[in-house]
C-alpha cells in the first residue's frame, strides 16, 4: 500500500462525508468511543482499523488546516508520511525500559532524561 496514495483517498472521502475543518473534538470524541469498543472486543483488528483511520484523519486535517485554509492535499499527504517516519525515528532511539519488568496492563513509556539543575544547583568546577 502506498500510504500517501491513501491518504489522499482518505482525506477525500472525510471531507466530503463529514466537512471541513481541523474537527479536533469531534475526532477524539469518535477515537473515545472506538477504543471502548476495542477493549470490549477483546481487541478486535477492525476495531484497531477504525482507530488508526481516525487518528490518521485527525493528523491530516490539523495539518490542512494549521494556517486556517484548507492546504493541497498531497502536500499534507506528504508531510504526514514523512512525520509519521520522523517520529517512528525517534522513538527507535529513545531508551525504553525492559519490558518484562513492567505491568502488561499498563502503558510503558520511554525512559525520561533527569531535567537539568538550575544554574544555583550545579556543581563547583575546581580550576
Amino acid at each position: 500500500m502506498d500510504l500517501t496514495q491513501h491518504l489522499l483517498r482518505q482525506m477525500a472521502w472525510s471531507h466530503a462525508t463529514f466537512g471541513p475543518g481541523v474537527r479536533t473534538e469531534a475526532v477524539v470524541d469518535h477515537i473515545h468511543k472506538e477504543l471502548k469498543e476495542v477493549l470490549d472486543s477483546g481487541g478486535d483488528s477492525y476495531e484497531w482499523i477504525d482507530v488508526v483511520i481516525l487518528a490518521l484523519d485527525g493528523l491530516t486535517r490539523q495539518l490542512a488546516y494549521c494556517n486556517g485554509e484548507r492546504a493541497d492535499p498531497k502536500t499534507v499527504a506528504e508531510i504526514a508520511c514523512r512525520m509519521i517516519e520522523g517520529v517512528q525515528g525517534r522513538n527507535e532511539a529513545r531508551t525504553w525500559p525492559d519490558w518484562r519488568t513492567m505491568a502488561p496492563d499498563k502503558a510503558i513509556e520511554h525512559v525520561r532524561p533527569p531535567p537539568p539543575r538550575p544554574p544555583h544547583q550545579q556543581p563547583f568546577k575546581k580550576t
